[in-house]
């Protein structure tokens, strides 16, 4: 074979490759990992229940004052001890949704993208993970705050749930919907007695209040846990011999109010209950072994909470074992 004729096979052998004709070797190989990202929802099981977490966003908080009882300093002390910026409040907002296997059932709202210019990824991490807005059929909510309930509608208050059945603490139902009450109510906290009827007016004729010990739905039932605000309440979701508590507002970030539970966050509407709350809910939620699930965890927002010497630290689930 000439070189010319040698050549011209060597071409048309790197011609066949090009044309797609590789070795077995290389047919086999791994295809290439896609690009990173960060996920947006999570799914884990409670007994024969699924439950998905799913982000919404951010907001930066202004940190002097975020805390009332404590220096600014020590604040961010103990947030530097994990991490976290020292500069500015990082708060998280992750929404819980819960397939019963009769229905999905979603814990508070989320922003609905109306609030902080980080936040309002819900739908689009509902759509990622496959759960249609207009087969939720329970929406179960912790407490009124807006960052909970002004997701319930869109800009132009148009409900975004339209089937969706609306379960309340009866406790916060009572407190926000008497417009007596929003004259001694603490300035910063006005401003929810209008939103609340805003954001529930569109749902009218669906709504039902459930009190301490109710149940929303099969396998789900109201645990007060007053003090952040007037009726708030987490939720304790049980399938056979597994739980899940979601703390709703409870605790705002773990690694600063759980691992410190006596601070009083500037949301708290009664500082002082909430810190008794937080206490009994999280010594709860730790001797048991209950699963939790927080609305400003740390995405995805699941663990469990253990004794730390006179607090509190949240343990994250491991992803694979969930």
């Amino acid at each position: 074979m000439t070189q010319l004729t040698r050549r011209g096979a060597g071409l048309a052998g790197l011609a066949t490759l090009a044309a797609g004709a590789l070795p077995a070797a290389a047919q086999n190989a791994p295809a290439p990992a896609p690009a990173l990202g960060n996920p947006g929802f999570h799914r884990f099981k409670v007994g024969g229940f699924t439950a998905t977490t799913l982000f919404d966003g951010t907001a930066r908080l202004n940190l002097p004052g975020f805390v009332g009882n404590a220096p600014l300093a020590e604040v961010q002390a103990v947030l530097a001890e994990s991490f976290l910026p020292t500069d500015h409040y990082l708060t998280p907002y992750t929404v819980t949704v819960v397939d019963t296997g009769r229905m999905l059932v979603m814990f508070d709202a989320g922003t609905g993208g109306q609030l902080s210019p980080q936040a309002g990824r819900m739908a689009a991490n509902m759509q990622a993970a496959g759960i249609d807005p207009a087969r939720i059929g329970l929406v179960v909510f912790t407490h009124f705050h807006g960052d909970h309930i002004t997701g319930l509608t869109t800009r132009d208050n148009q409900p975004v749930f339209p089937n969706a059945e609306i379960v309340v603490p009866a406790a916060e139902w009572a407190f926000w919907t008497d417009r007596g009450n929003e004259g001694p109510a603490p300035a910063r906290q006005k401003p929810n007695f209008g939103n609340t009827a805003r954001r529930f007016a569109p749902y009218a004729g669906r709504i039902r209040q459930v009190a301490e010990g109710q149940e929303a739905a099969p396998g789900i039932r109201a645990v007060a846990s007053h003090g952040h605000s007037p009726g708030h309440t987490s939720w304790l979701v049980a399938d056979g011999a597994d739980q899940l508590m979601v703390l709703g507002d409870v605790t705002h970030r773990p690694e600063l109010f759980a691992r410190r539970p006596d601070l009083q966050v500037m949301f708290d509407f009664d500082p002082t209950a909430a810190v008794a709350t937080r206490r009994r809910m999280l010594d709860r939620v730790a001797t048991d072994r209950i699963r939790v699930t927080g609305y400003h965890f740390p995405f995805p927002a699941h663990g469990h909470i253990a004794k730390e010497g006179q607090g509190f630290r949240f343990v994250a689930s491991d992803w694979a074992a969930a």
